[in-house]
């Protein structure tokens, strides 16, 4: 039997920032992950010999811990449509934090409050300003660089953790080229080590990003894994939390688990957080009757597993009039920040538009596809050649990630028919981008059209259909009313009052913001409230 004073299911960027805090605090602190400890050396070798770049090439895909993946949709996922939900995620210790783009943008003061503002979903049952001591928090607990001075606008309390990434040329030559519209290209907020930080090296520009940084200088939730670690937390790998029990009063008696060999147990806590995921999370719930009663655990409200959400994005791509030189360095470094706010809200989604230094890799294959489309074009030897080198120098690529609303219909629930190796059922997907998300990639695709023109571009594309953004959110909703939610403010859920739920499955919204950073802020602000539950018991807590 696993005891401790708290235990938290899944090891990504919310349960290692919530161990490393608690830990420090004096706290006796186990973690069950699902997934293996990998080393990055491996990972990478295996990255570097796969046929296919995709986001999960580099990692171990185990039958005893199951994921989606990008190449195929219906792997994991049972689809329910009438879209298909397209966004992935690891099971690993350090999560999908070993794959993200460290992209680190705060929501804005109007994301909070969609429903006053704009007439749309709901507003959060906390502010900005609640929040903004947590930002700020956790851009130095990931190292965040960014310009300090630009304002991309959410107030600030203070600086960036480190110095901005340099702005790619690809940047340079947008930027020139938007003088004068009302498309600024700003520096994008990282998770990037500019210069050495936390015991970590400067970015090597290796243009890996996505799927694996070799050097570490992006972050991933091993920093803070291994810190707990070094603060006496236990993190017990490929043990997949299978379900949760309840006893008196309600309260949770402790997490059922499985080995790959079939042996498990009972993990036992005074305080049990669940950090797995917007899919995983609710499917562990749902999973996990609650005695006595109709529902599942902490789902008398019946939203567990409801308003699912991504930001489903327009990808469009061209050959730019001159020179861009993209394939180098981090995969994206600026975007267009100003397209995510307005009163245009109240009737379609706000766009994010991420510039991509890494050309036309996501779209086409890129450098290691265009060889074979110019030979089909009869180009061979010396003019093959020079093609190559003058049509990849032009590639640039612009993804806008569209706000998606809220629906109850678009949610996660258990498949009637088919178990893991676990016996815990599959995840069912129904889900629907919506008429809102849908008017946002239309304006996307004439907003890139017109950026498309300032280049002097040709050969434009665009997909004809979204793409998943890998940002999965809502699924365990945040809010003050017991019967329309999950969780309260402080992520405790209403049914329950020592569990807890963190990550993106809480946001009752999505903004354009991809998440990781409310995440994280959102995480250092449950651990204090589980410090004051159970008391710091470190030197002058």
């Amino acid at each position: 039997m696993i005891e401790s004073d708290v235990l938290i299911v899944g090891a990504g960027l919310a349960g290692g920032l919530m161990a490393d805090r608690l830990a420090a605090a004096g706290l006796k602190v186990a973690v069950l992950e699902a997934g293996p400890r990998i080393a990055r050396e491996d990972a990478f070798e295996t990255y570097l010999a796969a046929p296919i770049k995709v986001p999960e090439s580099p990692y171990p895909l185990l039958e005893d811990a199951d994921h989606p993946i990008v190449m195929d949709p219906g792997h994991w996922y049972r689809q329910a449509g009438p879209d298909p939900f397209k966004s992935t995620y690891l099971k690993l210790v350090g999560g999908t934090t070993w794959h993200w783009l460290g992209t680190c943008v705060r929501y804005l003061p109007a994301d909070f409050r969609m429903r006053s503002l704009f007439g749309r979903a709901v507003d959060w049952p906390l502010s900005y300003d609640d929040l903004e001591p947590y930002y700020l928090a956790a851009e130095h607990e990931l190292g965040v660089a960014c310009d300090d001075a630009r304002d991309l606008g959410s107030p600030r309390s203070g600086p960036y953790a480190l110095p901005p990434i340099a702005q790619s040329h690809v940047d340079r030559v947008m930027a020139r080229a938007l003088s004068g519209t009302p498309w600024t290209v700003d520096p994008t907020p990282q998770a990037r080590n500019s210069v050495e930080y936390g015991g970590r090296p400067a970015c090597c520009g290796s243009a890996s990003c996505i799927p694996i940084c070799p050097v570490q200088a992006k972050y991933d939730a091993m920093v803070h894994l291994e810190r707990a670690e070094g603060s006496g937390a236990v993190i017990h790998e490929r043990c997949t939390a299978t379900r949760i029990e309840t006893g008196e009063a309600g309260l949770v008696s402790g997490v059922r688990y499985r080995r790959p060999d079939g042996s498990g147990g009972v993990a036992q806590a005074r305080i049990h957080v669940i950090a797995a995921h917007g899919i995983e999370s609710p499917r562990l719930l749902l999973n996990s009757p609650a005695p006595g009663a109709s529902h599942a655990v902490a789902n008398r409200s019946g939203q567990v597993g409801r308003n699912l959400m991504d930001h489903p994005i327009q990808l469009s791509w061209a050959l730019a009039g001159e020179p861009v030189w993209p394939y180098r360095g981090p995969l994206s470094t600026s975007a267009i920040e100003v397209t995510r706010d307005g009163a245009f809200r109240s009737e379609r989604s706000s766009l994010r538009i991420e510039i991509g230094s890494n050309g036309w890799s996501w779209p086409t294959g890129g450098v290691q596809t265009l060889a074979g489309t110019l030979f089909a074009r009869g180009l061979k030897g010396a003019e093959l050649r020079r093609a190559m080198a003058e049509h990849a120098s032009r590639h640039v690529r612009l993804a806008s990630l569209t706000e998606q609303l809220p629906e109850a219909e678009n949610r996660v629930t258990l498949d009637g028919s088919e178990r893991d190796v676990h016996g815990v059922p599959l995840p069912r997907i129904h889900y629907r981008v919506g008429r809102y998300a849908r008017d946002g990639l239309e304006e996307a695709r004439r907003i890139h059209d017109a950026i498309f023109a300032r280049l002097g571009a040709t050969e434009i594309a665009h997909r004809e259909d979204f793409e998943g953004a890998g940002h999965i959110v809502g699924t365990c909703r945040m809010g003050d009313d017991p019967l329309a939610s999950v969780v309260d403010p402080d992520l405790r859920c209403h049914d329950h009052a020592n569990l807890f739920i963190v990550g993106s499955s809480v946001f009752p919204t999505s903004s354009t913001a991809n998440p990781s950073l409310t995440i994280a802020a959102l995480a250092l602000r449950a651990a204090d409230t589980i410090r004051a539950d159970l008391g710091d018991t470190s030197a002058g807590g």
